[in-house]
């Protein structure tokens, strides 16, 4: 790896934390090159500007999680479970996608859940599976896919119940993984 690439390896995983921690609006650049050990002007040379490096630091992540968690519309329990699984590793990510949500609005092409392939994709997979196997009653393909994204993240550090302690403390992330994977289950 170069010394240039290094640098701009630091100030992704400096900005990572940044923005997940501050969102958009409340991060530092300042801060991000102290962190990264970078000069402040390296910034604007690799990624323009603070939303030009959270662009880049959102599709890291975005693409990454696509990778390890592809989704699988004929076994959403399994998806279900291997989302959460991932969210439990990588606290960022839901992070970064809520920050971008409050700040840039609902732009729900680049949530990691329902990003590439896109929801209108998605959505044509569940209801492919859903014909073939006679429907899900009562859930339209929209609403199945949005339930099964919240009940993957009903743990995660930007849920509200997890940030007062009260569904973390009382259970181990095993027993939070097993109801995601069984309320997906029952639902269908």
């Amino acid at each position: 790896m170069s010394r240039a690439e290094a640098t701009k390896a630091r100030i992704l995983q400096a900005a990572t934390e940044e923005f997940a921690a501050h969102g958009i609006a409340g991060a530092r650049v300042d801060r991000i090159a102290a962190a990264a050990s970078a000069n402040k002007n390296l910034i604007y040379v690799y990624f323009f500007n603070k939303d030009g490096l959270f662009d880049a630091v959102f599709d890291a992540h975005v693409g990454r999680g696509l990778d390890m968690v592809p989704f699988t519309p004929d076994d959403l329990p399994d998806y279900a479970g291997r989302l959460f699984d991932f969210y439990q590793k990588h606290p960022e990510v839901l992070r970064l996608a809520t920050w971008h949500r409050l700040e840039r609005g609902g732009d729900g092409e680049r949530d990691p859940a329902v990003a590439a392939p896109t929801r209108s994709d998605k959505l044509a997979a569940l209801e492919a599976v859903q014909r073939e196997r006679g429907g899900t009653p009562g859930f339209a393909p929209a609403t199945l896919l949005t339930l099964v994204l919240a009940i993957t993240s009903a743990w995660s550090p930007t849920n509200a119940t997890s940030m007062a302690g009260t569904a973390t403390m009382e259970q181990s992330p095993d027993e939070c993984r097993e109801a995601v994977v069984e309320a997906v289950r029952r639902m269908l």
